[in-house]
């Protein structure tokens, strides 16, 4: 009965501690929350106003370079652009990018590339011997707009060159602190019907242009192509944040209700040893009276 009791009593201290730092991630992934949704709702601002300028350049120019534009060429080869974090004990978070990305990649009929922001993606598709261009191993939220020039820049010239004909993410979008889900964007070619959204009409103004309409697009492409990786990326480190702190209070509510049970079966063993103690004093009286 003594070494149950210490069992238990040991089962408690380990629990106790593991809940401690369940509960200390569980804060700090709290903290890293609100951070990184302020500077994604920051970035989400400065994205819309590239747009805005996309859109507006599209409409008041009489043309503007089709190589970037939807129909302009065959799709053959399609580039993932794949968002993971590279750190774990963040529920399904991780798993549910890669098995999206499977899917797609199995459904497709194009060949695909992969560039992998986060160590979890590259490490899982490099097992399995799939094309990858670019890696980025560091956590997506502290991949800087400058680090984004270090993706962007090369796949632009692999997409002019024609080695790639399609640039598409896939990362988490951020509903609520309780709902994240997978979404793929398409980054080029672009599609700019699906920018002027809910019937939103953009009317032609005279407009000139230094030195060209096709030199003000050629510079906004890869300034929207920067802008929408960074903004993923951090859209994703939300996620990835909201899924952490999900986990940690779900693994913190797992080691309370543990230890609920664990301390009434301490104290019936207690309360057993107890027992036994006092059946056994009696039962000596009793043989001595």
């Amino acid at each position: 009965m003594a070494e149950q009791m210490q069992g238990i009593k040991r089962r408690i201290k380990s629990i106790s501690s593991t809940e401690r730092i369940t509960n200390a991630m569980k804060l700090v992934s709290a903290a890293k929350l609100r951070r990184a949704k302020a500077v994604y709702e920051h970035s989400k601002f400065f994205l819309d106003r590239i747009t805005d300028s996309m859109d507006e350049t599209f409409d008041n120019a009489g043309s503007v370079p089709k190589e970037f534009l939807v129909g302009s060429r065959e799709i053959k080869t399609t580039c993932y652009i794949i968002m993971t974090s590279s750190t774990g004990l963040c529920g399904s978070f991780n798993g549910n990018v890669i098995r999206y990305t499977e899917n797609l990649v199995h459904e497709s009929q194009h060949d695909a590339k992969l560039v992998t922001v986060g160590s979890k993606g590259r490490e899982y598709f490099q097992r399995r011997d799939y094309e990858i261009l670019i890696t980025h191993d560091a956590t997506a939220d502290t991949v800087t707009y400058e680090e984004t020039k270090d993706i962007s820049v090369p796949l632009i010239e692999k997409y002019r060159a024609g080695e790639i004909d399609e640039i598409v993410l896939v990362y988490t979008s951020y509903v609520n602190t309780l709902k994240q889900e997978v979404i793929t964007r398409r980054i080029l070619p672009i599609d700019m019907s699906e920018h002027h959204q809910d019937g939103e009409q953009h009317h032609s103004h005279a407009v000139e242009y230094e030195p060209s309409a096709e030199g003000v697009f050629n510079y906004l492409v890869p300034k929207y192509f920067e802008l929408r990786l960074y903004s993923a990326a951090i859209e994703s480190a939300t996620c990835e944040h909201a899924a952490r702190r999900q986990a940690m209070e779900n693994a913190n509510d797992n080691a309370s209700d543990m230890l609920t049970l664990l301390q009434v079966k301490y104290n019936r063993a207690r309360q057993s040893q107890i027992t036994d103690a006092i059946i056994e004093i009696v039962s000596g009286s009793e043989a001595q009276s």
